[in-house]
């Protein structure tokens, strides 16, 4: 586990970065980035990038095949965790046996437990006004002594300039430590990536659809079909019209990318004995 700031080694999964790590270490991260801001807030130090963190699925690291912007973020991403188990398999595969899957929404709950207990400042950026009524409800029930510093529920557009200058004046004023937001992918992470540089030392989280599931808007697969690889096939259950692009033409490209990357290693192998 990390308590120096510096972000975990990564391991390359069809050209992306997936970061070996665990939820133990990135709640510790995030723990010493807002120290650190805290520390350094007010002072004469240069300004500092804020931290992003990505939680990457399949989806993500193939949408980085065919984008050589997703891929130029995801892999300058401070921590990119295996959010998914065919991610954790391919770690695991290249050598990290004891990899263990890091998830969006489980994730959200471990830092905003932590921060109960410290007292960081979280900020909710997405989903519906009525989605995030009821997050925050729900966190609060779970969490009573979380400071929920605001939220903002962005418009299903793209901003105007002059809206996003004003979101930004409104995430600055709430000193938040850390931002959680749920936009879906790729969208949170460009808007991270965009907005690096406007928020010093803030750690940002994309988190996917953690804000539906923990509103109770949309149901989580069971854990037996998370944990062995399945939790796609609920999805697309769940959100046909929305997910089935994803699931039956997007993903299915990972097997021969990760099944060429294993050859190509084994080949190196072979040639090195």
């Amino acid at each position: 586990m990390s308590s120096t700031g510096i972000p975990p080694e990564k391991q390359w999964v069809a050209g992306v970065g997936i970061s070996k790590t665990s939820y133990a270490e990135v709640v510790a991260l995030c723990r010493c980035w807002s120290e650190e801001r805290r520390a350094f807030a007010g002072s004469a130090r240069p300004s500092i990038q804020a931290h992003y963190i990505c939680v990457t699925s399949v989806h993500g690291v193939v949408m980085a095949q065919d984008d050589p912007e997703i891929a130029k973020i995801l892999n300058e991403a401070d921590i990119a965790t295996p959010d998914g188990m065919p991610l954790v398999w391919a770690i695991r595969s290249f050598g990290s046996r004891q990899q263990l899957r890091v998830y969006g929404p489980t994730l959200m709950l471990e830092l905003c437990r932590e921060a109960a207990q410290t007292g960081q400042r979280i900020f909710l950026y997405g989903g519906r006004e009525d989605t995030l009524a009821l997050l925050i409800e729900r966190l609060l029930e779970k969490f009573p002594k979380l400071h929920i510093a605001g939220s903002y529920s962005p418009p299903f557009r793209p901003l105007t300039q002059e809206e996003d200058y004003r979101i930004q004046q409104l995430i600055r004023a709430a000193d938040s430590d850390i931002i959680f937001v749920g936009i879906s992918t790729p969208k949170q992470e460009k808007w991270m990536y965009a907005h690096r540089d406007c928020f010093p030392g803030v750690t940002m989280i994309g988190v996917g659809a953690a804000f539906d599931f923990h509103a109770g808007r949309t149901r989580q697969a069971p854990g037996w079909m998370q944990r062995n690889g399945l939790e796609w096939l609920f999805r697309l259950a769940v959100e046909p019209v929305r997910l089935w692009r994803r699931y039956l033409l997007i993903t299915p490209r990972f097997l021969p990318l990760w099944a060429m990357q294993k050859l190509r290693s084994r080949d190196r192998i072979g040639r090195g004995a």
